[in-house]
């Protein structure tokens, strides 16, 4: 089955609570809870064609609200007043924030991982390795924390947990943006984004300390080399690697089915390797979904996401792919030059995580971002970015509506995406969950049809073309067709125009798609599909039908083999849609 993930941003996702304003407190601006997560919603994702569900922001985490037993934590280590879900302060816990009643609030969640699984999706939750928060204390397990053993005095040492900077003065504090962190007297450490310094910047990850899995990350990936390997022994291996393979046991007891790595690439590949392999001796579909960048402080000489494949990820973060689709919209790119994130010999096609948007990027439809046309392309994008590889698909809370990050914010700012250090709300998915029914009695006529049609499209990533079909692009061969997404003064078609063929010969199943990528103007032209094509899709009758899969009922088109691969086959695509064809 190819992963359609649905990332469920729970404190955004199940709040009812309308407007708010920035800043505001849990009772001014609401916060959603596992139990609002009900069967309604789960059967509405999973009649969506959802088969993974990312559970985000569910760990116990930084936060200035306090609840019983659980004071706030000092402003200083808290970005906004809900606080980053990716500083945990317990990974055997979950957010009181996120129950009915916090007291029983492993108990909610359990309930809403059985509930998930009813429905037919795997519950995912996120795994957070390279950094934990400057106040991480386990209430649950309070005998497997961080750093209580470690040798405070050396800035690396194989079995400690943190990396701690070079003494100062005895009255030295940690000096944060908002002020200093008392527990931190004389001891400092390193914050999760490599900043080895006692007075981190606000565009440092300055509220989390930097976890040590056994390498000093100065001198890069070759300090990685002389790591155990993948049949070592538990009492062989760093101690942070023991402590983090009991977190992913616990969960997985529970009933959690996978997790999504957060800065994967920041992390040992030898790690992955053993943690990965002793996570799927107890349960061999676990899924692992990492998030990496090959620009980004990696551990890794070579390319990070073949590595991270190579270690046995099920997905990893397709931001190339992500960056250049952007960039025919905010940069130079042409539609054109998609094609070299499709190839199907890279590991990277079938293992290649395909998103639009998530927590970290700019909604598609913020009109900050995308050359503002985000909402316009909405439906041709997704045909040419997950129809067009056969890796997991990932769509974020909100997107199915158009969600443009116009609830209130915070520390965020407004920047374009849904805060994740804010109480906030989505105005537009509330309009469908209609506090609490989920029966998108609320949504604009525009909202609901663009729900409908990820409801037929997601559901479609299961087809044998596009679910294990290798890819044709047929942009090479359509680069003189008139019409075929040419703007005024270009040189050559192909600028705002993107088709291919998705072709499964086990199944003899083939699909082409035909996007037209420009926001604003429809086209009417035809599309070329040459000799060498139809002979790798292994067509002979000489009639053609194609059934238009995203439209059922309407008309098929037809033609003649003869007429494809001369003239070409006739079509009508509107500004910012797309067809996805199947060739009979």
């Amino acid at each position: 089955m190819r992963p359609v993930i649905y990332q469920l941003f729970v404190r955004h996702f199940s709040n009812f609570t309308e407007g708010g304003v920035p800043w505001g407190s849990k009772e001014q601006n609401g916060c959603g809870t596992f139990a609002g997560v009900t069967d309604a919603a789960l059967e509405s994702l999973a009649r969506m064609g959802i088969t993974h569900l990312w559970l985000t922001g569910v760990l116990r985490h930084a936060t200035q609200t306090p609840h019983e037993t659980l004071p706030a934590n000092p402003a200083c280590v808290v970005k906004g007043i809900a606080g980053s879900p990716y500083a945990v302060t317990d990974y055997f816990d979950v957010d009181p924030d996120l129950a009915e009643n916090p007291q029983q609030r492993l108990e909610e969640f359990c309930a809403l991982l059985a509930r998930c699984r009813r429905w037919g999706m795997l519950p995912v939750i996120d795994f957070i390795p390279n950094h934990v928060s400057r106040s991480y204390e386990s209430v649950v397990q309070p005998d497997f924390c961080f750093g209580k053993d470690d040798n405070k005095g050396v800035f690396f040492d194989r079995d400690n947990a943190f990396y701690y900077l070079e003494p100062q003065q005895s009255d030295w504090h940690m000096q944060l943006p908002e002020g200093e962190f008392e527990p931190e007297h004389g001891c400092g450490r390193v914050t999760g984004n490599n900043a080895a310094t006692w007075a981190p910047s606000a565009y440092d990850w300055y509220e989390t300390v930097k976890l040590n899995y056994g390498t000093d990350y100065r001198h890069g990936a070759p300090a990685a080399e002389n790591l155990p390997g993948l049949l070592a022994a538990p009492d062989a291996v760093p101690r942070t690697w023991r402590l983090m393979n009991k977190v992913l046991a616990y969960w997985q007891e529970l009933g959690v089915g996978g997790f999504r790595c957060d800065m994967a690439h920041m992390v040992p590949m030898p790690f992955w390797r053993w943690v990965i392999s002793n996570a799927r001796l107890r349960d061999s579909g676990a899924f692992f979904m990492a998030e990496a960048y090959n620009d980004h402080m990696k551990l890794c000489a070579a390319d990070v996401t073949e590595a991270l494949i190579h270690c046995g990820f099920s997905g990893v973060y397709d931001s190339a792919a992500y960056n250049e689709a952007r960039a025919i919209y905010e940069g130079c790119i042409w539609a054109n030059d998609m094609d070299r994130h499709n190839r199907p010999e890279p590991a990277m096609f079938t293992h290649g995580v395909r998103y639009l948007e998530n927590h970290d990027e700019p909604r598609l439809a913020s009109p900050l971002y995308w050359g503002g046309q985000g909402s316009k392309v909405a439906r041709a994008l997704m045909v040419a970015h997950y129809g067009s590889s056969a890796g997991p698909v990932l769509v974020y809370n909100g997107q199915e509506f158009s969600e443009q990050a116009e609830g209130p914010g915070g520390f965020g700012g407004d920047n374009g995406r849904t805060s994740i250090f804010d109480y906030t709300c989505l105005p537009r998915l509330q309009r469908w969950s209609n506090r609490g029914l989920y029966d998108g009695a609320r949504l604009s006529p525009q909202e609901r049809e663009l729900r409908d049609y990820m409801a037929r499209l997601l559901p479609l990533m299961q087809h044998p073309a596009l679910s294990k079909g290798s890819f044709y692009g047929l942009n090479w061969a359509n680069g003189q067709t008139p019409g075929y997404g040419r703007r005024a003064n270009d040189p050559a078609s192909g600028h705002r125009m993107y088709a291919y063929l998705r072709h499964n010969r086990q199944a003899r199943s083939t699909v082409l798609a035909v996007c037209n990528l420009d926001p604003d103007y429809a086209t009417h032209t035809c599309i070329h599909i040459p000799e060498n094509a139809i002979e790798w899709a292994a067509k002979k009758d000489p009639h053609c039908r194609f059934i238009n899969l995203l439209q059922p009922g309407t008309p098929a088109l037809e033609c003649t083999l003869q007429e494809l691969s001369g003239t070409g086959l006739p079509v009508t695509v509107p500004a910012g849609d797309a067809l996805l064809l199947e060739w009979i």
